[in-house]
């Protein structure tokens, strides 16, 4: 797979208040948001250039930097102003945000309380996190034996990079046995996401997704459940075991990158991509592309 490297390509990063060049955009190896994990990021995508939702996915960025004891240097305003300006300046149109805050160099310790808060925005042209033909047949997921932890132990609200690292723990071992992704339980081994994204089920005409008591409620997985809403669809939020997927006719995982996804095996349980699950795609579809 030819993939340009992120820390090779032409363009701008607006990197605390200035627009440097893509190449120059580094922070130093002995950064806190490295070490100790202290970053948050939000990821966003824009259609026909406008970004869905931005407002939404900036205040969500703020409120990940204060689960995190995390200061923003810079005003709600200044934020939304960047991103839309970083893409005019580029001339992107469809295209993937990413906005995210990191505590310097200062303290090189687990107490960080006097490093310089860093806030970077960048964004590139990206279609789909999923090939097109992959997403007409559905992604494959494994059942993760990593768990998304408990309340208690974690600010699962916040967007914050270290709470990543069992996603991609998980998604390594999905995708070293042939899958797309990877299902992940809860603490109580109740179903939670997939690795980055929200997960919903169809039986009998109506929606069913996990109560996001654990893990983040996405922004695209709250449109889906108003533009279902809207439609007389029924949703219900709740607890959900695994050893209910047979009884389930329909699966799709929602995100800024996924969007909609159809899903077409979790573990050695089959669906099949159905009227439901096409339709509030081309819904969202719709929504995200209004503007």
């Amino acid at each position: 797979m030819n993939i340009l490297p992120f820390d090779d390509r032409d363009g701008l990063i607006w990197l605390n208040g200035e627009y440097t060049p893509w190449r120059d955009a580094k922070t130093h190896t002995l950064t806190h948001g490295l070490h100790y994990g202290s970053c948050v990021f939000e990821g966003e995508r824009a259609y026909r250039g406008k970004i869905f939702e931005s407002a939404r996915h900036t205040e969500r960025l703020f409120n990940s930097a204060r689960l995190l004891d995390m200061k923003m240097p810079y005003s709600f305003e200044a934020i939304e102003v960047a991103k839309q300006d970083l893409l005019d300046k580029q001339g992107l149109q469809n295209a993937y945000i990413r906005a995210f805050a990191w505590r310097g160099s200062e303290m090189m310790a687990i107490s960080a309380q006097h490093n310089k808060i860093h806030v970077a925005i960048a964004a590139w042209e990206w279609p789909s996190y999923f090939s097109p033909e992959i997403r007409r047949k559905g992604i494959a997921l494994d059942i993760s034996r990593w768990r998304r932890p408990p309340p208690e132990s974690a600010p699962f609200a916040a967007k914050a990079a270290g709470l990543y690292m069992i996603c991609t723990l998980a998604k390594h071992e999905a995708e070293n046995k042939g899958f797309n992704d990877a299902l992940m339980p809860d603490y109580r081994g109740f179903i939670s996401e997939a690795t980055g994204a929200n997960v919903f089920f169809i039986k009998d005409g109506a929606l069913h997704t996990p109560l996001p008591d654990c893990f983040l409620n996405g922004i695209t997985r709250q449109t889906v459940i108003r533009l279902a809403k809207e439609k007389n669809i029924p949703v219900i939020e709740r607890h959900i075991h695994f050893d209910e997927l047979k009884t389930f006719s329909e699966c799709f995982l929602t995100g800024s990158a996924a969007e909609v996804t159809p899903v077409s095996r979790i573990g050695e349980q089959e669906f099949t991509p159905g009227d439901l699950t096409l339709s509030l795609a081309s819904l969202y579809d719709a929504a995200v592309n209004s503007g």
